[in-house]
């Protein structure tokens, strides 16, 4: 994945207010009561990765929150209101970690008392 170039983030700006246009005028159109935009740094390195969720938390003045210690993301965001911009470096011992975990899903079934 890559970060969207001025055409696509035009496309994108432009879709956020007409969505939060549409649905201020349609009150009768469920909404989510809350929104995230992510933002991955693109196919990175380790060292990389983390320089580039640093360097965006300074520029969105914001902390950085480090959960790669528990298999986690490094991260950093800023709300607005209801809307959140988060950016997430997910690092490649973490990826391993999840896709190792994700490659038994559905392969172990526990066994009920009545079963054994």
């Amino acid at each position: 994945m890559t970060y969207a170039d001025l055409v696509e983030r035009g496309d994108l700006i432009s879709g956020l207010r007409a969505l939060a246009d549409f649905l201020e005028g349609n009150t009768e159109i469920p909404a989510p009561f809350s929104t995230d935009v992510l933002v991955f740094p693109p196919g990175v390195s380790d060292e990389d990765g983390r320089a580039e969720i640093d360097r965006i938390a300074a520029m969105i003045g914001a902390l950085v929150v480090d959960g790669t210690a528990r298999n986690e993301h490094y991260v950093t965001s800023r709300r607005f209101g209801a809307v959140e911009y988060r950016a997430v470096f997910i690092p490649p011992r973490v990826r391993a970690y999840h896709h190792a975990q994700a490659s038994y899903f559905g392969r172990i079934i526990p066994g009920t008392a009545e079963e054994e």
